[in-house]
């Protein structure tokens, strides 16, 4: 059995597989122990994790948990919400001594479409497991919204990644979204973090309850409209926990079929990854696999 961790914003996701999956708030993750991750398999029977920790931004192959150096990350500051759950659960895997690989993120070291290393960052981990779940299911082209917290829409095309929008570049999310002049002066004015002012520019804090969804499915489409000017024949998919909120006003914005991923399309995927890697792949959708 192969097994994805998906360190999400709000939660952990720990998949086996459809059907067999649990989650923990980031918060409670702090108290996390294999024990836990055992409700999935007994010790003996799994085979193999992919895990994903953080933006994953400082490493660029799929890589054991042991030959990475700081989890992975270049550094805990940034944008992004920091509980130390997602390091407890990385911890307990890594001294569990069960396989395990992480996930790198896309940022200037991956092997993208050097166009978007304009920006350092691309996306975070789990988008790669939300990418190769959706290529499975749809083919060698596709541009996947994952839109929750925070907004992410990334690119595959000919099964390799070509490169994606982070949540602090365009489309907003709930919770968390790009600065704008307004954001930005209240930062220079000391009022407020960066950090905090992303934290903050998603659609719950910026518009009226009845404008948020509309606002939400439109940023999403034109991320997706933007990514398919680069393959206009790719399969369009979103996934996330609003994912089936959005996905009527998005397929008629874009007027194309749009399938439809749950909260568990990373995780899920994850999975599949492990299951890859440990099988004696080398390559995940043009990601090297170290070993």
């Amino acid at each position: 059995m192969f097994i994805g961790i998906d360190h999400g914003t709000s939660a952990l996701r720990f998949s086996a597989g459809k059907g067999r999956r649990f989650k923990i708030p980031r918060e409670d993750a702090v108290s996390f122990c294999m024990e836990d991750l055992f409700r999935l398999a007994p010790p003996d029977e799994i085979e193999g994790i992919a895990l994903t920790y953080s933006m994953g931004d400082n490493f660029s192959s799929i890589t054991p948990l042991h030959l990475l150096v700081n989890r992975g990350i270049v550094s805990r500051e940034g944008a992004g919400k920091h509980t130390g759950g997602g390091t407890r659960v990385f911890d307990q895997v890594l001294q569990s001594g069960i396989p395990a690989v992480a996930i790198p993120g896309l940022h200037r070291g991956s092997p993208t479409d050097p166009r978007f290393f304009v920006y350092s960052h691309q996306a975070s981990p789990e988008k790669v497991g939300i990418a190769f779940n959706v290529v499975q299911d749809l083919g060698d082209d596709v541009v996947v919204s994952d839109v929750s917290s925070n907004t992410v829409t990334i690119l595959v095309k000919g099964r390799r990644l070509v490169g994606a929008l982070d949540a602090c570049i365009f489309a907003p999310g709930t919770e968390h979204g790009a600065l704008d002049v307004d954001a930005i002066r209240r930062v220079d004015r000391c009022e407020t973090t960066a950090n905090e002012a992303f934290l903050h520019a998603g659609v719950s804090h910026t518009l009226p309850p009845s404008d948020r969804i509309p606002a939400l499915a439109l940023f999403s489409a034109m991320e997706c409209a933007a990514l398919l000017v680069l393959a206009p024949e790719a399969h369009v998919a979103l996934a996330g926990t609003m994912a089936p909120v959005i996905a009527s006003e998005v397929r008629s914005l874009l007027g194309r079929e749009v399938s439809v991923y749950d909260e568990w399309c990373a995780a899920d995927g994850l999975a599949l990854i492990a299951e890859e890697v440990f099988s004696g792949a080398r390559d995940i959708l043009g990601l090297d696999v170290r070993s």
